[in-house]
């Protein structure tokens, strides 16, 4: 066998992961047309498509073609029409659904991104974050004021994030004997609710910016089924930490800079009362079957903010730094990790 041959499949390879950026404008585009929706449970050509979601009938075959290849379509094979069908994959791009991920491809595609990752060489070179750079503003300011769309679209995905692992997370989260429960950077509070609705003898605090707890989860509001169980505090975790609380629970907050990640952890050391519990969520970059999206996520975070997904044993390190006291890291599912601290005696 010649080394053309023997070579072409890496050849092949190296060429599709540097069009793979396809892949993600094709799962923006289908959102944003609204193809999982338009197809629905029954087979319908990309003529029929078309028409439904007012597309060129071409463009969108060519699309349906490329979203078939990455397995988010497929079409009939006994069909010599050339249906298309849906997938377990599109199905969690439909809208209005439970499982849905269709504001989470959204926010991981925004057009503001696609320069930053043009820019993932330099982030490599210095260790820091390119957004404040080029477009003259820290992140999470920056996308609230001048891109308020962006920061909706940010917020609708938070929710779907918490939605898909509240459940998971409530199942194995420890607060037996616990009476009061806070959820850091809580979002609108779906993890807290699931916490609420598993233990109904503790009591909640869901602790976020002022414009993210003013949208909370309507079960937690005035006149929802846990609102007299729950405080809605806004805040900024950074500065303070709620007081009086018996578990605290961080879900995927800690991306930021390490610095910040210490400074947040350490407000628990310095308010919370002697073995208060501290409970981590976050992804690790090297453990688990969810490597691929946690590495991705991670450079992602370094080029926007200069944070981290961090590894088992550099996360552990800055809760240990923060002067918090280990007790467990286990699974939650295949792409998160549980970390179960308590502050130090006093």
């Amino acid at each position: 066998m010649n080394r053309r041959t023997t070579d072409e499949p890496h050849v092949l390879g190296v060429l599709e992961r540097a069009l793979s950026a396809s892949c993600a404008a094709s799962l923006r585009a289908a959102v944003k047309l609204g193809l999982a929706d338009a197809l629905g449970d029954t087979p319908a050509t990309a003529d029929e498509l078309a028409a439904a979601v007012g597309a060129d009938p071409d463009a969108l075959r060519r699309l349906l073609r490329s979203l078939t290849g990455f397995e988010v379509f497929a079409e009939d094979p006994g069909d010599p029409e050339g249906r298309f069908v849906q997938t377990e994959v599109s199905r969690l791009l439909r809208t209005g659904t439970p499982d849905s991920l269709d504001q989470l491809v959204l926010w991981m595609t925004e057009p503001w991104t696609w320069e930053l990752w043009g820019r993932l060489d330099e982030s490599v070179r210095t260790g820091k974050g390119v957004f404040t750079d080029l477009y003259g503003g820290e992140f999470f300011e920056h996308v609230h004021t001048a891109w308020p769309e962006s920061a909706a679209v940010f917020d609708r995905a938070m929710t779907q994030a918490s939605r898909q692992s509240a459940q998971a997370i409530a199942g194995v989260l420890p607060l037996s004997g616990a009476r009061t429960v806070a959820d850091i950077g809580g979002g609108q509070g779906f993890l807290l609710a699931s916490l609420l609705e598993h233990h109904p003898g503790v009591r909640g605090i869901l602790f976020d910016r002022p414009d993210v707890v003013a949208g909370a989860d309507a079960r937690l509001r005035t006149g929802g089924a846990l609102a007299e169980r729950v405080r809605l505090v806004a805040g900024d975790c950074r500065e303070e930490i709620p007081a009086d609380v018996d578990a605290y629970v961080f879900k995927n907050i800690l991306g930021m800079n390490d610095e910040d990640a210490v400074v947040v952890l350490g407000n628990v050391v310095r308010t919370a009362h002697a073995g208060a519990r501290v409970i981590i969520v976050e992804n690790f970059v090297d453990d688990g079957p969810g490597q691929r999206f946690s590495t991705g996520m991670d450079l992602r975070m370094l080029l926007t903010v200069g944070g981290r997904k961090h590894t088992r044993q550099g996360l552990l390190g800055l809760v240990e730094r923060a002067g918090l006291v280990v007790h467990d890291v286990r699974s939650v599912n295949s792409y998160q990790h549980m970390i179960e601290a308590s502050t130090p005696a006093r």
